[in-house]
């Protein structure tokens, strides 16, 4: 066998390999937004569509607090990931959260930028998986939001609040109307339909849309609304 057949037939597994792992990456991170909407009753999506606008429309003022909360749940989780390594899920969930929390407060600066730059891959992942691009570089739409949203902290630092701000309260608010929607559509049509599920999973710009518009939505109303305030 020559080497350029070689070459070519390794590039060739790897191409694969990256497309089944990117599309892996995108159905876990759709799955997990759609059980969440499921699994809500119609009074938790109610409350959780109230704080979302609350969130959406001052975030700005509250930020310290949805700060330490943000980065404490990103502790949680991690700490979760790496108990689960350890047969310890539970209490390495609570101490990575604790420890992210007491750090938050004296570290705000920092993890106001932690928080931009997961808002900034987010929106820049569901980006690249709008417009179809090749979904074994999704990593790298989202690695550019990365840093863009890392960036931005330090360069206007409201706007980075206003980011991940928006983008918190636009996510509660979907969840909660995906929740109400499936339950409508579950438990009051007769016969029941899916008609939200096809949309969702059918139009890979459905969520990113929403998203993005909710965000810059959130971001204009935040700034007309404290754009007389002091950074």
């Amino acid at each position: 066998m020559s080497f350029s057949l070689l070459l070519a037939k390794t590039s060739h597994h790897f191409d694969n390999a990256t497309v089944e792992y990117g599309t892996k990456y995108v159905l876990r991170a759709l799955d997990f937004i759609w059980q969440q909407a499921t699994i809500l009753t119609w009074l938790q999506a109610v409350i959780g569509i109230s704080f979302g606008v609350i969130i959406l429309m001052y975030g700005w003022r509250i930020y310290k607090a949805l700060t330490v909360i943000g980065f404490g749940l990103i502790g949680l989780y991690a700490g979760l990931w790496i108990g689960e390594q350890f047969q310890k899920a539970l209490p390495g969930a609570i101490i990575g959260g604790a420890l992210l929390v007491i750090l938050a407060i004296p570290l705000m600066r920092w993890a106001v930028a932690v928080l931009g730059a997961v808002a900034g891959g987010i929106l820049s992942a569901g980006i690249w998986h709008s417009c179809n691009l090749p979904q074994q570089f999704v990593w790298a739409g989202a690695l550019t939001g990365i840093v863009a949203g890392f960036m931005i902290s330090f360069v206007v630092f409201k706007l980075s609040v206003m980011l991940f701000t928006s983008l918190s309260g636009t996510s509660l608010i979907i969840v909660g109307v995906f929740a109400l929607m499936y339950r409508y559509e579950t438990f009051a049509c007769d016969p029941p339909t899916t008609h939200l599920n096809d949309l969702y999973y059918g139009n890979g710009w459905f969520l990113p849309l929403l998203l993005i518009a909710g965000t810059l939505l959130g971001i204009l109303l935040q700034f007309r609304s404290t754009k007389s305030s002091n950074d």
